[in-house]
């Protein structure tokens, strides 16, 4: 694919600067707020570095729209955006279809991921590495995919943990850590 057919965008929400990037099939890339239009920017072009700036479409326009009504706090769902996300490995598109279909506010982890795709609990790692190479996060919303024991575990995007918690509070999902298993005894 050349740089013709990809493009890119970068654009203000509440949470910070945003990029995305889309080609003929779809949204292919997506850069999660940080605090300046460079960073986004550079972030952006790191992983699609021969994509050009252009006006975009009313489609991607569309995904823009959702992207600021979500930092803005209002639920938002993005499964119906058409997304271009190939080559991938068959397994994480797999991954990415099923966590597509998690709503605002839902949770799952990363061995209920695995066991719904009728792999064993060793694929729990899988899912994981799935998640941190997500090309489109938000819209195919990693976040809510948490670690066992609903722990927040990893998150690859600027902030790391703390931005995942931000977006999953957002969403109304507080993650408070668990009551302790026994009491201590008061004499």
């Amino acid at each position: 694919m050349s740089a013709k057919d990809r493009h890119f965008t970068i654009f203000e929400t509440v949470a910070g600067w945003c990029g995305i990037a889309w080609t003929a099939g779809g949204v292919a890339r997506f850069q999660l707020p940080v605090s300046d239009m460079e960073g986004a920017e550079r972030l952006l072009l790191r992983r699609m570095p021969d994509a050009v700036r252009a006006d975009p479409p009313v489609e991607v326009g569309e995904a823009i729209a959702a992207a600021r009504r979500y930092f803005a706090g209002k639920p938002t769902d993005f499964s119906e955006i058409r997304l271009d996300f190939h080559p991938q490995d068959p397994f994480f598109a797999r991954v990415y279809d099923r966590v597509r279909r998690l709503g605002w506010g839902e949770t799952t982890t990363y061995g209920a991921v695995a066991k719904e795709l009728g792999a064993g609990p060793e694929a729990a790692r899988d899912v994981g590495r799935a998640m941190a190479t997500n090309p489109i996060p938000l819209i195919i919303p990693c976040h809510r995919v948490l670690a066992a024991g609903n722990k927040i575990g990893g998150f690859s995007a600027p902030g790391g943990s703390d931005s995942k918690r931000r977006m999953l509070e957002t969403e109304g999902v507080c993650l408070a850590p668990p009551a302790p298993a026994q009491q201590s005894l008061a004499f």
